[in-house]
């Protein structure tokens, strides 16, 4: 039997070799019954069958575990030294699926034995990736960055401790000459980067970037300075497609939120970046890792609703590149974000849903805080949170509870979407100190700049002066005057994404300021934008504001058709909780209107 294992053609066909392995599995922990050499041959095919498993269309991660597993349970006691390469290989397929498949628990373990057991630095890099994912799906991004941060200190690119704000500019100012003008061929003419160790940098690069962006508000400094060296290393060193585009993408990212001057210049790089992309054969999977960046830039420009297809494309081509992990933080841009655009609320409630308990069962803990603070949102808008079919298992978090915890864990990323979220709730509910001193908290604490801080702005600013309206404060005033400028700026990017809220900012000043006549046409303007832009909610908004300014100025048929508008317009989002609030507002005002 032994020798008929040891055929080659065992090993390399799937179902031979499934069969086999199967069957050894059922006696191996029998006592006596395997020597040395079998076990060795046992757990060779262990290996084999579990990297099947792993390679067709369906992987099944868990049963590619149960194989690598056993062929760790056939080692020899001492095989780090008499089995080394079939060890360094079985403990590193068992940390993928354990990460693939959520059985994260022994994932720290095993990378620890490799770590204390590898013969060389080289053997210990690929451990070290899946400890810096590991980790970063965790929401331990700051452990995540110290251990890249020592990696790349190895490789000859070190970064300093704290990064300054005059450290940054300088290195902004440095690279941006060399990219102005580039195009594809710029990058296409290049030679191929060769140096193995510059390779390696890269990848850890990339790493460092993404784990960066999640970490404390100081983070994010690092991580455009990562994208500049990045950059650097691709003129110096040559074109990478694996690691150079994403050096592209993150090098639009870091442009955008050093400055809004840098707008054109970072849209151009992400659509060098896609063009590149796009041409490559691995596609798929530079689509999945860079999707999101991508849109973050491009959302300045494009529509949010061409910026969201994209998010359709970058989670199939996850599904085809097998990256789980990418699949599930597009999936929670694209069904997270009611904020943006989404169209029905019962529909993107119901994904955000099902993606929820995937996280769960793959331990995404990071990831998952996301969801929970979107799908808290989500609850607020519709009224169904006892009822939507979230498993009773599952410790929900409230966005009030996920603040705590991303004050607490010191992640600005999480700590920007909780805020943002809990801004958009308090505002379209009326609720505008509790969303003013959000903002204000908020600007005290994170420094950083983030893509959806113009959120921020636009409820900062309608809260403002409204509150300006009710306290006659100049500080309030002088917000939402800056809110407005502010909002001015984007929509010479986009009139698509903001020229309606820049329109009921100035409604709203208006209002304030007793002109009348300019208030009512930009209420009407903002609309008007809304509806040709596809902002049912935004649209809702505005007839609701409206409505409320026109029954204050005593029209209350005009004010009690907008405000009808708006419930039917919040009714057809899917907003039924917020559609009852707009009610219980026209029968507070058809009431004080009998009174006159």
């Amino acid at each position: 039997m032994n020798l008929a294992l040891q055929d080659p053609e065992i090993s390399q066909n799937a179902e031979l070799c499934t069969l086999a392995v199967n069957q050894i599995n059922i006696c191996k922990d029998a006592d006596g019954i395997l020597d040395y050499s079998e076990r060795a041959l046992f757990a060779r095919l262990n290996l084999a069958a579990g990297k099947h498993s792993m390679s067709t269309k369906k992987a099944n991660y868990q049963q590619a575990r149960g194989y690598f597993e056993a062929g760790i349970s056939l080692l020899h006691a001492d095989h780090w030294t008499k089995q080394y390469a079939l060890s360094l290989e079985l403990y590193e397929r068992s940390i993928v699926v354990g990460f693939m498949d959520g059985n994260v628990e022994t994932v720290p373990s095993r990378v620890d034995d490799i770590l204390s057991n590898a013969r060389s630095f080289d053997d210990t890099v690929d451990s070290r990736v899946l400890l810096a994912k590991y980790l970063t799906s965790q929401a331990q991004y700051a452990d995540a960055s110290f251990g890249i941060l020592i990696v790349l200190s190895s490789f000859g690119e070190s970064f300093p401790e704290e990064v300054t704000e005059s450290h940054l500019t300088n290195e902004i100012h440095a690279i941006t000459p060399m990219l102005e003008g580039i195009t594809k061929d710029t990058f296409l003419n290049l030679p191929t980067m060769t140096d193995r160790m510059k390779l390696q940098a890269m990848q850890f690069m990339e790493l460092l970037a993404l784990t960066s962006n999640f970490n404390l508000p100081s983070s994010s400094m690092l991580m455009n300075l990562v994208s500049c060296r990045m950059t650097k290393l691709t003129f110096s060193y040559g074109f990478s497609d694996q690691y150079s585009i994403p050096g592209l993408v993150f090098m639009a990212f870091g442009l955008l939120h050093y400055s809004n001057d840098n707008i054109w210049l970072a849209m151009r790089l992400s659509r060098i970046a896609e063009s590149l992309m796009k041409e490559n054969s691995n596609v798929h999977a530079l689509r999945a890792r860079l999707i999101i960046m991508i849109v973050c830039v491009q959302i300045f420009v494009e529509p949010f609703q061409s910026c969201q297809a994209k998010l359709v494309d970058g989670y199939n081509s996850a599904i085809i590149a097998g990256d789980v992990d990418n699949a599930m933080s597009i999936g929670m841009y694209h069904w997270g974000l009611p904020i943006l655009c989404t169209a029905d609320l019962t529909k993107g409630q119901n994904k955000l849903c099902t993606f929820l308990h995937q996280l769960v069962k793959r331990q995404r803990i990071g990831v998952l805080y996301m969801f929970m603070s979107y799908f808290d949102v989500y609850t607020a808008f519709i009224g169904n949170k006892d009822t939507i079919g979230i498993d009773p298992g599952i410790n929900m978090k409230t966005n009030e509870e996920l603040s705590q915890i991303a004050e607490q864990s010191q992640s600005s990323f999480l700590m920007q979407q909780v805020t943002v979220n809990l801004m958009f709730v308090h505002c379209y509910y009326r609720e505008y100190l509790e969303c003013a001193n959000l903002a204000e908290n908020y600007q005290i604490t994170q420094t950083a700049k983030r893509t959806f801080d113009f959120f921020l702005l636009f409820y900062m600013g309608l809260s403002a002066l409204n509150l300006a309206r009710d306290t006659k404060e100049d500080k309030w005033r002088k917000i939402g005057e800056d809110s407005i400028k502010s909002m001015a700026r984007l929509v010479g990017c986009s009139t698509w994404n903001f020229e309606n809220k820049h329109k009921l900012l100035l409604a709203e000043l208006y209002s304030l300021d007793g002109r009348f006549s300019m208030a009512e046409l930009s209420y009407q303007s903002s609309i008007l934008s809304a509806h040709d832009h596809k902002f049912i909610h935004e649209q809702a908004l505005a007839c609701e504001l409206y409505g409320v300014f026109l029954v204050e100025n005593k029209n209350f048929q005009g004010g009690m058709e907008q405000l009808q508008i708006a419930l039917n317009k919040y009714t057809q989002w899917g907003a039924l909780k917020k559609a009852m609030d707009v009610m219980d507002l026209m029968i507070l005002v058809s009431s004080n209107s009998c009174y006159g």
